[in-house]
Protein backbone atom coordinates (compact mmCIF):
# COMPACT_ATOMS: atom_id res chain seq x y z
CA UNK A 1 0.00 0.00 0.00
CA UNK A 2 1.48 3.38 -0.94
CA UNK A 3 1.55 6.33 1.40
CA UNK A 4 -1.42 8.14 -0.14
CA UNK A 5 -3.65 5.06 0.10
CA UNK A 6 -2.45 4.50 3.66
CA UNK A 7 -3.34 8.05 4.65
CA UNK A 8 -6.79 7.81 3.03
CA UNK A 9 -7.50 4.44 4.62
CA UNK A 10 -6.25 5.57 8.00
CA UNK A 11 -8.38 8.70 7.90
CA UNK A 12 -11.47 6.69 7.01
CA UNK A 13 -10.89 4.27 9.90
CA UNK A 14 -10.36 7.10 12.37
CA UNK A 15 -13.51 8.89 11.28
CA UNK A 16 -15.50 5.67 11.41
CA UNK A 17 -14.36 5.09 14.97
CA UNK A 18 -15.14 8.66 16.00
CA UNK A 19 -11.45 9.24 16.69
CA UNK A 20 -10.77 11.90 14.09
CA UNK A 21 -9.29 14.24 16.72
CA UNK A 22 -6.80 11.54 17.72
CA UNK A 23 -5.26 11.70 14.24
CA UNK A 24 -4.36 15.38 14.67
CA UNK A 25 -2.96 14.84 18.16
CA UNK A 26 -0.79 11.98 16.89
CA UNK A 27 0.38 13.98 13.89
CA UNK A 28 1.33 16.94 16.03
CA UNK A 29 3.43 14.69 18.28
CA UNK A 30 5.50 13.45 15.33
CA UNK A 31 8.72 15.18 14.30
CA UNK A 32 8.57 17.27 11.15
CA UNK A 33 10.66 15.37 8.62
CA UNK A 34 12.57 17.31 5.95
CA UNK A 35 14.35 15.67 3.03
CA UNK A 36 17.46 17.65 2.06
CA UNK A 37 19.11 16.84 -1.26
CA UNK A 38 22.38 18.12 -2.68
CA UNK A 39 25.31 16.86 -4.78
CA UNK A 40 27.82 15.55 -2.24
CA UNK A 41 29.91 13.76 -4.86
CA UNK A 42 30.95 14.87 -8.33
CA UNK A 43 32.12 18.15 -9.84
CA UNK A 44 29.85 20.47 -7.80
CA UNK A 45 30.20 18.60 -4.51
CA UNK A 46 31.72 21.63 -2.76
CA UNK A 47 28.58 23.66 -3.49
CA UNK A 48 26.45 20.75 -2.32
CA UNK A 49 28.31 20.61 0.96
CA UNK A 50 27.67 24.32 1.51
CA UNK A 51 23.97 23.74 0.85
CA UNK A 52 24.03 21.27 3.74
CA UNK A 53 26.12 23.56 5.96
CA UNK A 54 23.86 26.59 5.46
CA UNK A 55 20.65 24.65 6.05
CA UNK A 56 21.91 22.88 9.16
CA UNK A 57 23.38 26.09 10.60
CA UNK A 58 19.93 27.69 10.82
CA UNK A 59 18.47 24.74 12.71
CA UNK A 60 21.50 24.49 15.00
CA UNK A 61 21.07 28.14 15.91
CA UNK A 62 17.33 27.76 16.50
CA UNK A 63 17.09 24.51 18.43
CA UNK A 64 15.75 22.19 15.70
CA UNK A 65 12.23 22.66 17.01
CA UNK A 66 9.33 24.77 15.72
CA UNK A 67 5.83 25.15 17.18
CA UNK A 68 6.56 22.40 19.70
CA UNK A 69 7.63 19.87 17.04
CA UNK A 70 11.12 18.48 16.57
CA UNK A 71 12.78 18.86 13.18
CA UNK A 72 14.40 15.79 11.63
CA UNK A 73 16.54 16.26 8.51
CA UNK A 74 17.33 13.37 6.18
CA UNK A 75 20.22 14.00 3.78
CA UNK A 76 20.58 12.45 0.34
CA UNK A 77 23.32 12.84 -2.28
CA UNK A 78 21.80 13.50 -5.72
CA UNK A 79 25.26 13.06 -7.34
CA UNK A 80 24.36 15.82 -9.86
CA UNK A 81 22.41 13.16 -11.74
CA UNK A 82 18.67 13.54 -12.51
CA UNK A 83 18.03 9.78 -12.34
CA UNK A 84 19.76 9.59 -8.95
CA UNK A 85 17.89 12.68 -7.75
CA UNK A 86 14.57 11.12 -8.74
CA UNK A 87 15.46 7.87 -6.97
CA UNK A 88 16.48 9.72 -3.80
CA UNK A 89 13.36 11.90 -3.82
CA UNK A 90 11.19 8.80 -4.16
CA UNK A 91 13.02 7.16 -1.23
CA UNK A 92 12.61 10.24 0.97
CA UNK A 93 8.87 10.52 0.28
CA UNK A 94 7.90 6.86 0.23
CA UNK A 95 10.25 5.38 2.83
CA UNK A 96 11.30 8.27 5.07
CA UNK A 97 7.80 9.78 4.88
CA UNK A 98 9.19 13.31 4.75
CA UNK A 99 6.74 16.19 4.90
CA UNK A 100 8.74 18.31 2.43
CA UNK A 101 11.79 18.29 0.17
CA UNK A 102 14.45 21.00 0.01
CA UNK A 103 17.51 21.56 -2.13
CA UNK A 104 19.27 20.22 -5.23
CA UNK A 105 21.75 22.39 -7.08
CA UNK A 106 21.74 21.71 -10.81
CA UNK A 107 18.70 22.45 -12.96
CA UNK A 108 18.51 18.94 -14.41
CA UNK A 109 18.18 17.39 -10.94
CA UNK A 110 15.67 20.01 -9.83
CA UNK A 111 13.50 19.53 -12.90
CA UNK A 112 13.49 15.75 -12.37
CA UNK A 113 12.37 16.11 -8.76
CA UNK A 114 9.81 18.79 -9.65
CA UNK A 115 8.19 16.47 -12.20
CA UNK A 116 7.94 13.76 -9.55
CA UNK A 117 6.44 15.90 -6.77
CA UNK A 118 3.87 17.20 -9.24
CA UNK A 119 2.32 13.74 -8.91
CA UNK A 120 2.69 13.45 -5.11
CA UNK A 121 1.80 16.98 -4.01
CA UNK A 122 4.80 17.05 -1.66
CA UNK A 123 6.04 20.60 -0.94
CA UNK A 124 9.38 21.10 -2.70
CA UNK A 125 11.49 24.16 -1.93
CA UNK A 126 14.25 25.15 -4.36
CA UNK A 127 16.56 27.89 -3.04
CA UNK A 128 19.10 27.38 -5.87
CA UNK A 129 17.32 25.79 -8.86
CA UNK A 130 16.79 28.77 -11.17
CA UNK A 131 14.99 27.42 -14.27
CA UNK A 132 12.61 30.25 -15.21
CA UNK A 133 9.60 28.17 -16.15
CA UNK A 134 9.36 26.38 -12.79
CA UNK A 135 7.78 29.61 -11.54
CA UNK A 136 6.44 30.81 -14.87
CA UNK A 137 4.97 28.92 -17.83
CA UNK A 138 5.24 25.45 -16.26
CA UNK A 139 4.52 26.42 -12.67
CA UNK A 140 3.84 23.61 -10.21
CA UNK A 141 1.88 24.93 -7.19
CA UNK A 142 3.79 22.82 -4.63
CA UNK A 143 7.21 23.85 -6.00
CA UNK A 144 8.27 27.16 -4.45
CA UNK A 145 11.54 29.04 -4.85
CA UNK A 146 12.03 30.23 -1.26
CA UNK A 147 15.13 32.47 -1.00
CA UNK A 148 16.07 31.65 -4.61
CA UNK A 149 15.75 33.41 -7.95
CA UNK A 150 14.68 32.74 -11.51
CA UNK A 151 17.59 32.76 -13.95
CA UNK A 152 16.56 35.81 -15.97
CA UNK A 153 15.66 37.83 -12.85
CA UNK A 154 19.13 38.96 -11.73
CA UNK A 155 20.65 40.18 -15.03
CA UNK A 156 17.83 42.63 -15.71
CA UNK A 157 18.89 45.20 -13.08
CA UNK A 158 22.50 44.61 -14.15
CA UNK A 159 21.61 45.53 -17.75
CA UNK A 160 19.80 48.62 -16.50
CA UNK A 161 22.88 49.54 -14.45
CA UNK A 162 25.08 49.09 -17.54
CA UNK A 163 22.86 51.48 -19.49
CA UNK A 164 23.17 54.03 -16.69
CA UNK A 165 26.97 53.84 -17.09
CA UNK A 166 26.35 55.04 -20.67
CA UNK A 167 27.36 51.70 -22.18
CA UNK A 168 25.82 51.44 -25.63
CA UNK A 169 27.16 48.09 -26.88
CA UNK A 170 27.61 44.69 -25.28
CA UNK A 171 28.80 41.15 -25.96
CA UNK A 172 27.75 38.11 -23.95
CA UNK A 173 29.85 34.99 -23.38
CA UNK A 174 28.15 32.05 -21.75
CA UNK A 175 27.94 28.33 -21.25
CA UNK A 176 25.65 26.90 -23.91
CA UNK A 177 22.78 25.49 -21.84
CA UNK A 178 19.48 26.61 -20.36
CA UNK A 179 20.81 28.58 -17.38
CA UNK A 180 23.12 30.55 -19.65
CA UNK A 181 20.40 31.10 -22.24
CA UNK A 182 18.00 32.46 -19.62
CA UNK A 183 20.57 34.67 -17.88
CA UNK A 184 21.73 36.15 -21.17
CA UNK A 185 18.14 36.54 -22.34
CA UNK A 186 17.22 38.66 -19.33
CA UNK A 187 20.29 40.84 -19.84
CA UNK A 188 19.89 41.21 -23.61
CA UNK A 189 16.18 42.00 -23.57
CA UNK A 190 16.56 44.69 -20.92
CA UNK A 191 19.70 46.15 -22.50
CA UNK A 192 18.23 46.41 -26.00
CA UNK A 193 14.85 47.72 -24.84
CA UNK A 194 16.80 50.45 -23.03
CA UNK A 195 18.52 51.49 -26.24
CA UNK A 196 21.65 49.30 -26.10
CA UNK A 197 22.94 47.06 -28.86
CA UNK A 198 24.13 43.46 -28.61
CA UNK A 199 27.11 43.11 -30.96
CA UNK A 200 27.53 39.36 -30.55
CA UNK A 201 26.69 36.40 -28.32
CA UNK A 202 29.40 33.78 -27.80
CA UNK A 203 28.36 30.31 -26.62
CA UNK A 204 30.76 27.64 -25.43
CA UNK A 205 30.45 24.09 -24.07
CA UNK A 206 30.40 23.47 -20.33
CA UNK A 207 33.89 22.66 -19.03
CA UNK A 208 35.74 24.64 -21.70
CA UNK A 209 39.49 24.73 -21.02
CA UNK A 210 40.67 27.37 -23.49
CA UNK A 211 38.79 30.65 -23.94
CA UNK A 212 41.35 32.32 -26.18
CA UNK A 213 39.20 32.06 -29.37
CA UNK A 214 36.32 33.82 -27.61
CA UNK A 215 38.51 36.44 -25.93
CA UNK A 216 40.30 37.20 -29.21
CA UNK A 217 36.94 37.83 -30.83
CA UNK A 218 35.90 40.16 -27.99
CA UNK A 219 39.15 42.12 -28.44
CA UNK A 220 38.30 42.53 -32.13
CA UNK A 221 34.68 43.56 -31.52
CA UNK A 222 35.57 46.07 -28.73
CA UNK A 223 32.17 46.34 -26.98
CA UNK A 224 31.53 48.84 -24.20
CA UNK A 225 30.82 45.98 -21.76
CA UNK A 226 30.93 42.17 -21.62
CA UNK A 227 28.49 40.02 -19.67
CA UNK A 228 29.61 36.48 -18.79
CA UNK A 229 27.54 33.59 -17.42
CA UNK A 230 29.47 30.64 -15.99
CA UNK A 231 29.13 28.03 -13.28
CA UNK A 232 31.73 25.93 -11.47
CA UNK A 233 35.29 25.72 -12.79
CA UNK A 234 34.35 27.62 -15.97
CA UNK A 235 33.89 30.73 -13.85
CA UNK A 236 37.40 30.42 -12.45
CA UNK A 237 38.94 29.79 -15.89
CA UNK A 238 37.14 32.69 -17.61
CA UNK A 239 38.20 35.19 -14.95
CA UNK A 240 41.80 33.96 -14.95
CA UNK A 241 42.08 33.98 -18.73
CA UNK A 242 40.35 37.37 -19.02
CA UNK A 243 43.12 38.78 -16.82
CA UNK A 244 45.93 36.81 -18.49
CA UNK A 245 44.72 37.96 -21.92
CA UNK A 246 45.17 41.57 -20.86
CA UNK A 247 41.47 42.44 -20.97
CA UNK A 248 41.15 43.26 -17.28
CA UNK A 249 40.84 47.02 -16.90
CA UNK A 250 40.34 47.56 -20.64
CA UNK A 251 36.73 46.40 -21.08
CA UNK A 252 34.26 46.41 -18.16
CA UNK A 253 33.57 42.78 -17.20
CA UNK A 254 30.12 42.05 -15.76
CA UNK A 255 29.34 38.52 -14.60
CA UNK A 256 26.51 36.36 -13.29
CA UNK A 257 26.47 36.13 -9.51
CA UNK A 258 27.82 32.57 -9.70
CA UNK A 259 31.11 33.85 -11.13
CA UNK A 260 31.64 36.39 -8.35
CA UNK A 261 30.38 34.05 -5.64
CA UNK A 262 32.54 33.13 -2.67
CA UNK A 263 32.64 29.54 -3.92
CA UNK A 264 34.80 30.92 -6.78
CA UNK A 265 36.59 34.04 -5.54
CA UNK A 266 37.79 32.73 -2.15
CA UNK A 267 40.40 30.60 -3.93
CA UNK A 268 41.56 33.34 -6.34
CA UNK A 269 43.66 36.49 -6.28
CA UNK A 270 43.81 39.98 -7.83
CA UNK A 271 42.15 38.79 -11.06
CA UNK A 272 38.74 38.83 -9.29
CA UNK A 273 39.04 42.41 -8.05
CA UNK A 274 36.52 44.70 -9.72
CA UNK A 275 34.09 42.03 -10.97
CA UNK A 276 30.54 43.46 -11.16
CA UNK A 277 27.56 41.16 -10.58
CA UNK A 278 23.88 41.25 -9.49
CA UNK A 279 22.56 39.17 -6.57
CA UNK A 280 20.05 38.99 -3.74
CA UNK A 281 23.02 38.28 -1.44
CA UNK A 282 26.09 40.39 -0.78
CA UNK A 283 28.42 39.16 1.96
CA UNK A 284 29.86 42.65 2.47
CA UNK A 285 26.47 44.30 3.05
CA UNK A 286 26.65 45.99 6.43
CA UNK A 287 23.09 45.83 7.77
CA UNK A 288 22.77 44.02 11.15
CA UNK A 289 20.96 40.87 9.96
CA UNK A 290 23.39 40.22 7.11
CA UNK A 291 26.46 40.97 9.24
CA UNK A 292 25.26 38.55 11.92
CA UNK A 293 24.71 35.77 9.39
CA UNK A 294 28.11 36.27 7.71
CA UNK A 295 29.93 36.42 11.04
CA UNK A 296 28.12 33.33 12.36
CA UNK A 297 28.89 31.35 9.22
CA UNK A 298 32.52 32.46 9.16
CA UNK A 299 32.95 31.45 12.80
CA UNK A 300 31.39 28.03 12.14
CA UNK A 301 33.21 27.20 8.89
CA UNK A 302 36.21 29.57 8.74
CA UNK A 303 35.14 31.13 5.42
CA UNK A 304 32.62 33.59 4.07
CA UNK A 305 29.30 32.04 2.98
CA UNK A 306 28.58 31.28 -0.65
CA UNK A 307 25.29 31.70 -2.49
CA UNK A 308 24.57 28.01 -1.80
CA UNK A 309 24.94 28.37 1.97
CA UNK A 310 23.08 31.68 2.09
CA UNK A 311 20.03 30.55 0.15
CA UNK A 312 19.58 27.41 2.23
CA UNK A 313 20.10 29.22 5.53
CA UNK A 314 17.47 31.81 4.59
CA UNK A 315 15.33 29.10 3.00
CA UNK A 316 15.26 27.33 6.38
CA UNK A 317 14.29 30.64 7.97
CA UNK A 318 11.39 30.99 5.52
CA UNK A 319 10.19 27.43 6.17
CA UNK A 320 10.35 28.06 9.92
CA UNK A 321 8.06 31.07 9.66
CA UNK A 322 5.56 29.07 7.62
CA UNK A 323 5.56 26.20 10.16
CA UNK A 324 4.79 28.73 12.89
CA UNK A 325 1.87 30.09 10.86
CA UNK A 326 0.20 26.66 10.78
CA UNK A 327 1.15 25.90 14.39
CA UNK A 328 3.23 22.95 13.25
CA UNK A 329 0.49 21.24 11.24
CA UNK A 330 2.50 20.60 8.07
CA UNK A 331 0.38 17.51 7.34
CA UNK A 332 -2.25 19.89 6.03
CA UNK A 333 -0.30 20.47 2.84
CA UNK A 334 -2.66 23.07 1.39
CA UNK A 335 -2.59 25.18 4.53
CA UNK A 336 1.18 24.83 4.85
CA UNK A 337 1.84 25.87 1.24
CA UNK A 338 -0.53 28.81 1.70
CA UNK A 339 1.45 29.82 4.78
CA UNK A 340 4.72 29.59 2.83
CA UNK A 341 3.32 31.89 0.15
CA UNK A 342 2.17 34.39 2.79
CA UNK A 343 5.47 34.66 4.67
CA UNK A 344 7.00 38.14 4.74
CA UNK A 345 10.59 38.26 5.96
CA UNK A 346 11.49 41.66 7.36
CA UNK A 347 15.05 42.80 8.15
CA UNK A 348 16.51 39.39 7.40
CA UNK A 349 19.73 38.54 5.54
CA UNK A 350 17.53 38.61 2.40
CA UNK A 351 16.86 42.34 2.86
CA UNK A 352 14.39 44.81 4.31
CA UNK A 353 11.27 43.00 3.11
CA UNK A 354 10.88 39.83 1.05
CA UNK A 355 7.66 38.27 -0.23
CA UNK A 356 6.67 35.70 -2.83
CA UNK A 357 4.83 36.61 -5.99
CA UNK A 358 1.72 34.73 -7.13
CA UNK A 359 3.93 32.25 -9.00
CA UNK A 360 6.12 31.15 -6.09
CA UNK A 361 9.20 33.29 -6.74
CA UNK A 362 10.63 35.91 -4.33
CA UNK A 363 10.41 39.65 -4.81
CA UNK A 364 13.34 41.33 -3.10
CA UNK A 365 16.12 43.88 -3.37
CA UNK A 366 18.83 43.06 -5.89
CA UNK A 367 22.30 44.37 -5.15
CA UNK A 368 24.74 45.39 -7.86
CA UNK A 369 27.99 44.19 -6.28
CA UNK A 370 31.70 44.76 -6.80
CA UNK A 371 34.47 42.42 -5.67
CA UNK A 372 36.93 44.33 -3.48
CA UNK A 373 39.99 43.42 -1.46
CA UNK A 374 39.56 43.74 2.28
CA UNK A 375 42.27 45.04 4.63
CA UNK A 376 42.91 41.43 5.69
CA UNK A 377 43.69 40.47 2.10
CA UNK A 378 40.51 38.48 1.50
CA UNK A 379 38.13 39.28 -1.35
CA UNK A 380 34.40 39.78 -1.01
CA UNK A 381 31.48 41.59 -2.62
CA UNK A 382 30.33 45.05 -1.55
CA UNK A 383 27.16 46.88 -2.62
CA UNK A 384 27.47 49.54 -5.33
CA UNK A 385 23.76 50.24 -5.69
CA UNK A 386 20.44 48.61 -4.81
CA UNK A 387 17.42 47.87 -7.00
CA UNK A 388 14.45 47.56 -4.63
CA UNK A 389 11.69 44.93 -4.90
CA UNK A 390 12.80 43.21 -8.11
CA UNK A 391 10.29 40.73 -9.55
CA UNK A 392 11.10 37.82 -11.84
CA UNK A 393 8.93 39.68 -14.37
CA UNK A 394 10.92 42.90 -14.02
CA UNK A 395 8.56 45.71 -15.14
CA UNK A 396 6.40 43.55 -17.40
CA UNK A 397 2.85 42.37 -16.83
CA UNK A 398 3.30 38.65 -15.93
CA UNK A 399 0.62 37.28 -18.22
CA UNK A 400 1.77 39.38 -21.16
CA UNK A 401 5.40 38.50 -20.49
CA UNK A 402 4.71 34.77 -20.50
CA UNK A 403 3.24 34.99 -23.99
CA UNK A 404 6.75 35.39 -25.36
CA UNK A 405 8.83 32.21 -25.78
CA UNK A 406 11.09 30.96 -23.02
CA UNK A 407 14.65 32.15 -23.50
CA UNK A 408 16.82 29.87 -25.61
CA UNK A 409 19.85 30.19 -27.83
CA UNK A 410 17.47 31.14 -30.64
CA UNK A 411 15.29 33.56 -28.63
CA UNK A 412 17.12 36.15 -26.54
CA UNK A 413 14.38 38.74 -26.22
CA UNK A 414 15.50 41.07 -29.00
CA UNK A 415 15.48 41.31 -32.80
CA UNK A 416 18.97 40.13 -33.78
CA UNK A 417 18.61 41.62 -37.25
CA UNK A 418 18.44 45.09 -35.71
CA UNK A 419 21.19 44.65 -33.14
Amino acid sequence: MNRRDFVKTGAALLLASGAGSFKNVFAQDEPIRIGLMAPLTGVVASGGREIMDGFHLWWKENGSEVAGRKIEIFEEDDASNPDTALQKARRLIQQRKVHMLVGNLLANTGLAVASFVKTTGTPYFIPVIAADDLTQRQRIPNVIRVAGYSASQMPRPLADYALKQNFKTAVTISQDYTFGHEQCGGFCQTFTEGGGKILDQLWHPINTADYSPYLSKIMTIKPDVVYSVQTGADGTRVVQQWSNFGLKGKIPFYVAQNVADQSVIRTMGPEVEGLISPAQFCEGRQDPANKKFVETYEKAFNKFPSLYAFTHYTGAMWITEAIKKVNGNVQDTDAFLKAVREVELVDSPLGKKVTLDAYGNPIYDVYIRKVVKRPDGKYWNEVITTYPSVSQFWKYDPEEYMKQPAYSREFQGYDKTKS
